[in-house]
């Protein structure tokens, strides 16, 4: 039986959930990869980047939820692919930045937007978990996973462009994404062996 035919109401929640995590993700991507590009940003150029795979990642979740149980471990090796790649992306840039000491511009929209995603992203985060645990989704706390690590890059990237911002630290903008790669690793890895994370740790 699939979680389609099981669960009708709270599978219609997830959906609803996952396209507002899409709506907001393509909002975010946008504007972070427009203003990381302007100022110059690593970290806030990945974070856009993320923002796309995390709409990957949703869309991925919704096909999962119309398809049933079968795509699961597919879904799921398909986000871990995409994390490693953005994992490599963040680490070549942000290392090739702190080699030639490419300062970024302060970014006032990239300040904002982090602030806004801390806020936003653990209230999609909450209400995922209780829908994927509900419907017993293993791909849905994976998703779930991705939301909550958009949480944690919004907070670093936060500290980052304020601390270039404040102190005129240009170092703690590369700094700041590369670390974010081991928590991409760490998810792409999880993904690739079909596993998903408990997002209460």
């Amino acid at each position: 039986m699939t979680v389609v035919e099981a669960h009708p109401d709270l599978v219609r929640r997830g959906k609803i959930l996952e396209y507002l995590t899409i709506a907001y993700n393509l909002l975010e991507g946008v504007l972070a990869v427009g203003a990381g590009v302007l100022a110059g940003s690593i970290a806030l150029v990945g974070f856009g980047v993320d923002s796309g795979i995390e709409v990957f990642a949703s869309l991925l979740l919704v096909w999962r939820l119309h398809a049933g149980a079968k795509t699961e471990k597919r879904a799921l090796q398909l986000v871990g692919v995409s994390f490693l790649v953005l994992a490599a992306y963040v680490a070549f840039d942000a290392g090739k930045a702190l080699w030639v000491r490419e300062a970024p511009d302060e970014s006032t929209l990239g300040i904002v937007l982090a602030a806004i995603s801390v806020v936003v992203m653990p209230l999609l985060v909450r209400a995922k978990r209780r829908v994927a645990d509900a419907i017993g989704s293993r791909a849905m706390r994976a998703e779930a996973m991705q939301t909550q690590l958009c949480t944690y890059l919004s907070a670093i990237l936060l500290a980052g462009l304020g601390l270039n911002a404040v102190a005129g630290w240009w170092w703690a903008d590369p700094v700041a994404a590369l670390v974010m790669v081991p928590i991409m690793v760490n998810e792409g890895r999880e993904a690739l062996r079909g596993e998903s994370c408990d997002c209460g740790h």
